[in-house]
């Protein structure tokens, strides 16, 4: 297994394809089995010609990717300016299966569902999902994809560079799409290793939700949310006053029954609005009565912290094992947005794990697993990092 990442700046798309190409294929010294390919909006007139473009000169055996507002690679993260990565791999030993679906793709008895039933059969340990944000549900995809394959690890995102449908794009193969999803099913001797970054710290205490209907929280330890914020409000100090005006979100434990919760223990949702008469909040999720939550506030110390705290955990959990190449889906709201400079995600990857070779994306929405999970996240950044299959006892 030899992973290897390229990025290229320039306007020319044939003059970028050429140079991420030569530098994949020096480094790899052979044509790559599996190549992620992501494209600034700023090439969205030739969308459709660049897979078949990367295909004469890359030749991949397989090609996924799609259309972003910044993209990731060679260690820099380039945002809303002209710029195409490509990570590559080389897998001896791995199986690669890649397709294109549609909302009605998701039915039973479609050719996607038959698809994944014959890949359940064989135990696919990773799949790497790609959506469009405009014309396909990947929440429900996600359950679907859980339900199929139970074991599986699951990462992604939903690609950017575009305000409306059609101005985005997926590639698969030598393929370019306007709407749908992309997945790719990989199995085999290779392993990937998630984490997820939300960028939160909680404050407050931990609160029981007593009263629920379906996203809205009517009430916590049997009080109205916006008393509960009221009292937290008066306080906080005046940084934290100011976050909570614009950076304020809920937190769901995702693991009930323990004692204690901390920062990295909750799934983080928007708060979407609040009833100053009733005091009732809502939030970007489903509720249910009893489920542990907490507000949270994020700026940019806080995510970066976060970061630091995710990435020291992921280290320890890869262990001796050496990682080859990893994907990074990070959020738009992210990068020079949040910190005021560029390549803080990237930087902090490489000076925790290492060198790795890194590509990825700014995306519309973050698709990694909490607690066993798999959800769409908002202002994280998810990596997935691949390394040959550890043999366990």
């Amino acid at each position: 297994m030899k992973w290897c990442s390229a990025l290229s700046r320039e306007t020319n798309l044939d003059l970028a394809v050429k140079q991420v190409s030569d530098s994949i294929l020096n480094g790899l010294q052979q044509a790559p089995d599996l190549a992620f390919v992501f494209a600034s909006d700023h090439f969205q007139s030739e969308f459709d010609q660049l897979p078949k473009k990367l295909g004469l000169l890359l030749q991949p055996k397989h090609l996924v990717g799609g259309s972003a507002s910044g993209v990731i690679g060679a260690r820099s993260e380039v945002e809303f300016e002209p710029a195409l990565t490509v990570l590559a791999a080389s897998l001896p030993d791995v199986s690669i299966d890649c397709w294109h679906l549609e909302e009605t793709d998701l039915a039973p008895g479609t050719e996607h569902s038959e698809r994944c039933a014959q890949l359940a059969a064989g135990n696919p340990g990773q799949l790497i999902v790609l959506c469009d944000p405009f014309s396909f549900p990947a929440e429900q995809l996600l359950r679907s994809l859980e339900t199929a394959f139970s074991s599986s690890t699951i990462a992604g995102g939903l690609v950017s560079g575009g305000r409306a449908a059609g101005e985005t794009a997926l590639f698969v193969d030598q393929a370019c799409f306007r709407e749908g999803a992309t997945m790719l099913a990989l199995s085999g001797n290779v392993e990937m290793v998630t984490a997820v970054a939300q960028g939160c710290r909680p404050i407050g205490e931990p609160m029981f939700a007593t009263r629920i209907e379906h996203n809205c929280l009517q009430g916590v330890d049997d009080k109205a949310p916006v008393e509960v914020l009221n009292e937290l409000y008066q306080n906080a100090s005046d940084h934290d006053k100011q976050l909570m005006q614009h950076s304020l979100f809920v937190g769901i434990a995702m693991r009930g029954g323990e004692s204690t919760y901390s920062q990295g223990d909750y799934l983080i949702r928007n708060v979407m609005g609040a009833d100053q008469e009733s005091g009732a909040i809502w939030i970007g999720a489903a509720l249910q009565e009893n489920q542990i939550v907490q507000f949270h506030l994020r700026d940019a110390d806080t995510s970066a912290q976060d970061l630091t705290q995710v990435l020291t955990r992921l280290n320890q959990q890869l262990g001796e094992q050496s990682a080859e190449g990893a994907l990074l889906f990070s959020c738009t709201g992210r990068g020079r947005g949040l910190y005021g400079k560029s390549d803080h995600d990237s930087l902090c990857f490489t000076q925790t794990l290492g060198d790795l070779p890194l590509g990825g994306f700014f995306c519309n929405g973050e698709i990694g697993p909490v607690a066993g999970t798999t959800f769409v996240h908002g202002y994280t950044s998810a990596f997935a990092v691949f390394r040959p299959k550890v043999d366990r006892p």
